[in-house]
């Protein structure tokens, strides 16, 4: 199969680390896979093409309109890829009527001017199947494919028992991090705010804390003037619980930054946990060295990480559990590696590879 990604690659957000291992995942499988656009020399690995006619289906992945290309480049991918051999992954459910959920929506028409409509009628012109990376999708138009995964090669430290994970966790005095979160300030802040408030009564329980990602010290200033909450911070907040702020991480660095802590939150937006969506944090956070904390709902959990994953879910007292994965590593680290296990068996790369190519044919 030849095979054309269609994105707009940053290094610091969104699916960049998912779609290079795609191309990487299908260069070893025998297939020519290339991402659109010209060649950069930040992505040396990741080939790129304008030659459209050189591939027989284009797989976009869109966040936001910047992901789809300018004119006349969109244009001559609509005129020499045929439409049905092209595909949206709607990595954030534009592909609906306006949802909104506390203050997280899926269409924001003070940012980009376009209303539900525009998303819905513009994404059936352009593909003839729309895809998005949950379970449940609400329309009956939307398959389901999960499109992120799990790469057991890029585990950091694969432990053969719990034994041995909790022994190394327990005497790793050289992590620099008690609790490490890596991710932008867009839609999290609130449930970020329920975490630093359960464990400020205990603070002095914990080494240092640090948040990875912009505006993690400041609400941006047009997120003020368009009246957007969910950007909001609160520095006082910070400042006692000592919790260090810095600047993005890039794609290639989350694995092992996260490695630096001994826990490791996972939040999805509000919006994502009512439309079941899951994202590169979903995953690739067991690939560190660290024990994710993962504060999403239960069924979610249960039906993404399996049962045993249940155990890393907090509940509402997560002081109390802290305390108990510290008192029982051992426990909590069989959980972890059973995640590890059932993630490598259902949600790997080469599995999406071949549901997503099986889409392509079908």
């Amino acid at each position: 199969m030849k095979i054309l990604f269609v994105s707009r690659l940053e290094r610091w957000v969104r699916a960049v680390r998912t779609i290079t291992k795609y191309v990487e995942l299908g260069q070893q499988l025998g297939h020519e896979v290339a991402v659109f656009g010209e060649p950069r020399d930040d992505l040396p690995s990741v080939p790129h093409s304008r030659d459209v006619k050189a591939f027989d289906f284009a797989v976009f992945v869109v966040y936001e309109t910047a992901d789809f290309p300018d004119l006349p480049h969109l244009a001559h991918l609509l005129d020499r890829i045929p439409k049905e051999r092209r595909i949206i992954i709607d990595c954030t459910g534009v592909y609906n009527k306006t949802i909104a959920v506390e203050h997280d929506r899926n269409h924001w028409v003070k940012l980009n001017g376009h209303q539900d409509w525009e998303w819905i009628e513009g994404f059936a012109a352009v593909a003839s199947r729309i895809l998005q990376p949950t379970l449940t999708p609400l329309r009956d138009d939307v398959t389901s494919f999960l499109f992120f995964g799990y790469d057991p090669t890029a585990v950091v430290r694969p432990y053969r028992s719990p034994q041995e994970a909790a022994k190394a966790w327990c005497e790793n005095g050289g992590k620099p991090y008690d609790v490490l979160y890596v991710g932008h300030n867009w839609q999290r802040w609130t449930q970020l705010k329920r975490f630093f408030e359960a464990i400020e009564p205990r603070r002095n329980r914990f080494g240092t804390i640090q948040l990875r990602g912009w505006a993690w010290d400041h609400r941006p200033d047009w997120a003020a003037a368009n009246g957007i909450d969910g950007l909001d911070v609160d520095l006082a907040l910070l400042e006692r619980l000592g919790v260090k702020t810095d600047g993005p991480a890039m794609f290639d660095e989350v694995i092992g930054l996260q490695s630096l802590a001994r826990f490791c939150p996972v939040f999805h937006r509000p919006l994502f946990n009512e439309l079941g969506l899951v994202t590169n944090r979903t995953f690739e956070t067991f690939c560190s060295d660290t024990i994710p904390l993962l504060m999403l709902p239960d069924q979610i959990v249960e039906k993404i990480h399996g049962s045993a994953a249940l155990r890393l879910i907090p509940g509402e007292d997560l002081v109390a559990r802290l305390d108990d994965i510290m008192h029982r590593p051992e426990f909590y680290w069989d959980a972890v590696l059973k995640t590890r296990a059932h993630l490598a068996a259902h949600h790997s790369y080469e599995r999406r590879f071949e549901e997503m190519t099986a889409i392509l044919d079908g």
